[in-house]
C-alpha cells in the first residue's frame, strides 16, 4: 500500500532535517563512514567499528523542494584514515550530536550512500559527490 503525504508536509520534515544537520553552526554536518556493523540501537555508542572516513557538509547543507533535501557541494573531501570495507555511515550535525545512521554499499546496491568502491584504503581520498534525500 503506498501512502501519499502532502507534499508541504514532507518539504517541513526534510526542512527539520536539514535545519538538524546544520546545528552545530558555525561547524557544518559530516557524513562519517564506517566499517564493522551499524549499532543495533541508531545512534548508539561506536565500540569496536572503524572511521573509515569523514566529509563535511556545506553550511546550508542543503535545499528543500518537491520532497526532496538536495545537499549542496560536499567539497571536503577525506584522506581515509584507516583501510577497511565501508558497511553503514552516520550523520552528525557540527557539534558531533547524532542524526541518522545509514547503510554503505556498493554503485548498484540499494544503499542510502552508494560509493564507486566500499573498498577504501588509509590515505586513499574519499569524496561524495551529490546526495539528496527523498520522501
Amino acid at each position: 500500500m503506498a501512502l501519499n503525504i502532502d507534499p508541504s508536509i514532507t518539504n517541513s520534515m526534510l526542512q527539520e532535517l536539514a535545519d538538524a544537520i546544520d546545528a552545530g553552526d558555525p561547524t557544518p554536518g559530516k557524513f562519517q563512514i564506517y566499517s564493522g556493523t551499524k549499532p543495533a540501537t541508531p545512534g548508539a555508542d561506536i565500540t569496536d567499528q572503524v572511521l573509515l572516513a569523514e566529509c563535511a557538509c556545506s553550511l546550508p547543507c542543503g535545499t528543500v523542494a518537491s520532497g526532496v533535501l538536495t545537499f549542496s557541494d560536499i567539497s571536503e573531501e577525506d584522506n581515509a584514515p584507516a583501510t577497511g570495507t565501508a558497511t553503514w555511515g552516520r550523520l552528525m550535525d557540527g557539534s558531533g550530536t547524532w542524526i541518522a545512521d545509514f547503510d554503505v554499499g556498493g554503485g548498484s546496491s540499494s544503499a542510502f550512500l552508494q560509493l564507486n568502491s566500499t573498498s577504501l584504503y588509509q590515505g586513499g581520498i574519499v569524496r561524495i559527490t551529490s546526495c539528496a534525500i527523498s520522501i
